[in-house]
């Protein structure tokens, strides 16, 4: 009887903590751009599975997406995909699984990256969006309240990141990608392109002592100043919220909405990050000063962007 009882008490237990470890965040994935966006989802090696890993997303729809406690992965967005027979494939961020579920597959690159930890060290959520394996459409990655709580400072970055500018048009020639009648339709980072050390931040480079931003980088960092542009950017690219409390909406296109996946050939435009409620969140930024209204933020991501080109021009 009393065996009976401690086992009864321990399953009670056990179901308690399944419950609470049951739930740590939920990902609201929303897609504001003008096309049909194919949306990738990757649990890391040790990660329990999401219950979905790809799905499509006409302009205007949103899906939530719940992920299990200590999860960690990434997303992303996969543009101009099409079913070919039995096989379904995309023209960027293809997982290569044939599928629209990526079942396991990451995304080829080039591709704007969403990268996640929830209920990491010190009972902390990391996240970033990462430009390292180059980029296909923007994307904003914005913390909000759950359910249970509210979005709260941890001393930390809990703030909205991504990269909102429109980076195809003003790719330099020697990474863009082209998809015949589309035109330009991702920008390729320096790593790939080349595969040099230097970029890669690999052999006699693969320390953050050694391996420095790059004129290719900088152009990716001075239009995204909140995203990584290099493999050694964590400086200004972590951010942190606490975990538990704590939700995210990923939004493509999250600036003005563009009809196209293709380039323009014009400078991007970016309406930029939303403005940080400091009684909510708290943004430490690297350089850039926070910008006193939206329309100023849309100006100085433009003006930084033409800027970027030009002197990637003149160092090429």
């Amino acid at each position: 009887m009393a065996a009976a009882a401690v086992r009864l008490c321990a399953l009670a237990m056990l179901a308690v903590l399944q419950l609470q470890g049951a739930r740590s965040a939920t990902f609201t994935i929303a897609n504001n751009c003008r096309y049909t966006v194919w949306p990738g989802l990757l649990s890391s090696a040790g990660s329990a599975p999401l219950p979905t890993t790809g799905f499509a997303l006409a302009p205007g729809e949103s899906r939530a997406v719940a992920a299990p406690s200590g999860w960690s992965g990434r997303l992303w967005g996969r543009t101009l995909c099409a079913q070919n027979g039995s096989r379904f494939a995309c023209a960027t961020g293809d997982c290569g699984s044939g599928d629209v579920q990526c079942a396991g597959g990451g995304a080829a690159p080039p591709a704007t990256l969403a990268e996640f930890t929830l209920d990491g060290s010190g009972g902390l959520d990391f996240f970033d969006v990462s430009l390292v394996d180059g980029y296909n459409l923007p994307m904003l990655v914005t913390p909000v309240a759950s359910a249970t709580g509210s979005v709260a400072s941890t001393g930390g970055k809990c703030a909205a990141t991504g990269c909102a500018a429109e980076l195809n048009g003003a790719c330099p020639a020697d990474l863009r990608v082209d998809a015949a009648a589309e035109g330009v339709v991702a920008c390729r980072s320096a790593c790939d392109a080349f595969g040099d050390a230097q970029y890669c931040c690999s052999g006699a480079y693969g320390s953050a002592a050694v391996c420095r931003p790059s004129a290719y980088s900088e152009f990716f960092k001075s239009a995204c100043p909140r995203a990584y542009s290099y493999a050694y950017d964590d400086a200004t690219s972590t951010f942190t919220c606490a975990a538990g409390s704590t939700d995210y909406a990923v939004t493509f296109c999250p600036a003005a909405p563009t009809s196209s996946v293709k380039s323009t050939g014009q400078n991007p435009q970016a309406a930029g990050l939303p403005l940080m409620n400091n009684t909510t969140m708290v943004y430490f930024g690297g350089t850039n000063a926070q910008p006193s209204s939206a329309a100023s933020l849309a100006a100085d991501s433009l003006v930084s962007v033409a800027v970027a080109a030009v002197a990637l021009s003149a160092l090429l």
